[in-house]
């Protein structure tokens, strides 16, 4: 199906457990994932590729470092264009979720593109990067806004709340984004708490320019050395 759909890069199946899961659960789907993976590598080698389809593996493994660095080894051992990092990020708290990364990372090589699945949060991505990750997808910037909150310089901005009736401003003044530059957080609350459609989508627009602004100003911190600053501001923010 994603060889129909022309993906520029093909994910293989993998499972993704729910945590807290015990070892025998997390390692099972350790295993399943690494059997499906071969069979997809498989496929994907036997098959014609015009396009030049890429073909990404999963690393599974819960929080189990030991797990997580087995399943990074056995799945660079097929040898994939990418490698994704999934089964992170569902409900596990993140002094769990980071260790369980760079034991996944270690084994992970540093000339193929890294893709954490499924993480958005600000503190999450900043200290992801940190780690090595190079890619990431989520749905929290187009969820939030579906639901009327706004992502900011200074943390959430629930637009429900009555505090914000008469605030002139827009969602955030260090935003460069359209929404900003024109419409105000009373305006974009009125249009929220009278069901207008047009609030989500303008905040789903917002929400998407902030956080890829985040990560612009993440990259700019790695060249010009100063990581560990945006990482301290992104915290006090989120946190």
């Amino acid at each position: 199906m994603q060889r129909a759909l022309g993906a520029d890069i093909q994910m293989v199946l993998d499972v993704c457990t729910a945590l807290p899961a015990t070892r025998d659960v997390v390692a099972l789907a350790v295993d399943r994932t690494a059997e499906w993976a071969a069979r997809a590598r498989q496929a994907h080698l036997g098959s014609e590729n015009p396009t030049g389809q890429a073909l990404f593996g999963i690393v599974q493994g819960g929080v189990d470092a030991g797990l997580r660095a087995e399943s990074a080894r056995r799945t660079v051992a097929l040898g994939f264009d990418g490698y994704g990092i999934g089964g992170l990020s569902v409900g596990e708290p993140r002094h769990e979720m980071l260790p369980a990364l760079a034991a996944a990372l270690a084994e992970l090589p540093d000339d193929r593109p890294r893709y954490l699945m499924g993480v958005g949060d600000p503190v999450g991505l900043v200290e992801a990067v940190a780690l090595g990750i190079d890619m990431f997808d989520c749905v929290l910037p187009t969820r939030l806004g579906r639901h009327g909150t706004a992502l900011s310089s200074t943390g959430r901005v629930r637009l429900r709340n009555a505090v914000h009736a008469t605030e002139d401003g827009p969602l955030d003044a260090a935003c460069a984004c359209a929404v900003c530059a024109r419409w105000s957080r009373a305006y974009l609350r009125h249009l929220l708490m009278v069901g207008e459609p047009t609030a989500a989508r303008l905040l789903t627009i917002h929400n998407l320019s902030w956080l890829l602004g985040l990560v612009a100003r993440i990259r700019e911190a790695i060249l010009a050395g100063r990581l560990d600053a945006v990482r301290a501001e992104v915290a006090m923010a989120w946190d």
